[in-house]
């Protein structure tokens, strides 16, 4: 079993606070975790078992009485337990009594998460990231924050990159060695999300059209959303579009970057970008095979910044530090893809490119934000399909793709 770089904060948290909350994506490995951390110190309860389930939805308060201290797995099924732990966490407020999942983000039912503000600590776990593949926990983001030039770590390139890619982080993928065996379990995954977890969370009236607007979602991975676009081939106006796209958002499918902004400039692009959190996933909705890489490079661009931006979140899920993400770009079409911006206000830009070579004229969205920025300004990055790190100036480095693992 591969080591999740979370569980130092899940520990943490379960000693100093009353309810633990682990999210994500399903297949993503939390009830593993979880059952890790708990072993036998904690009761295991799934509301996957019908029988379990059946209690928690008929009774939740007695369902709860029943708990000194567990767990409590894909607990969004019976919506009604949480403000029973609530009251119990209340009555008895010892720390580290419940320790949660979740398949959908907690913060997409805002009275929920009201009720529980001051007792619960929420902690995201996505698919593996190549680090824990790897079993060598990555500081990269700590690293750049300080200024230092990314060394890449187990360096991969060229054909073996695009592989790592297009597998994407979801384990039980990971496990299947052919491609078509990988599209399966991705396209049987997309069945299983429409047909369990969108009916767990939201009343759709367009269900049917579900996997329809994910292969168009894919479509838009890397790009400004566009929510009359993306709606108008499924008979979608931009309000429904929209609340669809948060559905999967809500999931840990999709996520909406949104863009950085500054009174310094004029002229910036104010609308969000749009990412797959697995780049897997987001190849199968696409078609997109190794094959296809090798003679259509261009589809390898929007593949590798979505897998970028997933190692990034990755990186920063175990980090002590706390990060904001965001996107740049203005009306002269100069971008920054990620902006990551740091507790103290610090800022690091990161542009990726799917080439094997970089020219100055890949830094100029970098040059733009680090002129805005100042002295907050502490590196520019371009991750490329390269094997060493070259200066282009102050404070702008041409990276490897493989640094993100250092």
């Amino acid at each position: 079993m591969y080591p999740r770089f979370v569980e130092h904060r899940v520990k943490e948290a379960l000693s100093d606070t009353r309810i633990v909350l682990l999210c994500g994506p399903r297949q993503s490995g939390k009830t593993t975790l979880v059952q890790q951390i708990a072993s036998d110190r904690f009761p295991y309860f799934t509301l996957d078992n019908p029988l379990v389930l059946e209690a928690a939805l008929n009774d939740p308060v007695g369902f709860v009485r029943g708990i000194d201290r567990g767990v409590i797995d894909e607990v969004h099924r019976a919506p009604d337990i949480i403000l029973a732990l609530k009251t119990s966490v209340d009555t008895d407020p010892r720390v580290g009594r419940f320790l949660l999942t979740r398949s959908a983000n907690l913060m997409t039912l805002p009275h929920l998460a009201d009720s529980l503000a001051g007792r619960i600590a929420i902690i995201r776990l996505l698919p593996l990231s190549q680090a824990e593949l790897r079993e060598s926990q990555s500081s990269f983001l700590e690293q750049v924050f300080l200024g230092k030039t990314p060394k890449p770590a187990n360096l991969i390139i060229g054909d073996e990159l695009v592989s790592v890619v297009l597998a994407g982080g979801y384990p039980e993928v990971l496990a299947r060695s052919s491609w078509s065996r990988r599209q399966d379990w991705h396209l049987d995954y997309v069945e299983a999300i429409v047909q369990r977890d969108v009916r767990d969370i939201a009343r759709i009236e367009k269900l049917g059209a579900m996997p329809r607007l994910l292969r168009v979602l894919a479509e838009y991975s890397g790009q400004l959303v566009n929510y009359s676009g993306i709606g108008s081939g499924l008979g979608m106006n931009h309000v429904s579009t929209q609340k669809y796209v948060d559905i999967f958002e809500s999931l840990y499918i999709v996520h909406t970057l949104q863009p950085w902004f500054t009174n310094k400039l004029k002229r910036l692009t104010k609308t969000p970008k749009l990412h797959f959190l697995d780049s897997g996933l987001l190849a199968t909705l696409r078609d997109i095979s190794p094959d296809r890489v090798a003679s259509e490079r261009v589809l390898f661009g929007s593949l590798l910044e979505s897998f970028v931006f997933g190692e990034l979140l990755k990186n920063a899920s175990w980090s002590e530090e706390r990060y904001v993400f965001s996107h740049f770009r203005d009306k002269e079409q100069n971008k920054v893809d990620f902006v990551i911006e740091d507790r103290r206000g610090r800022i690091v830009g990161i542009e990726v490119k799917a080439s094997a070579t970089v020219t100055k004229y890949d830094f100029s969205g970098l040059r733009k934000l680090a002129t805005a920025c100042g002295d907050k300004y502490v590196l520019g990055l371009v991750l490329y399909d390269g094997d060493q790190s070259v200066y282009f100036g102050d404070r702008m480095v041409a990276a490897p793709v493989s640094a993100l693992w250092w």
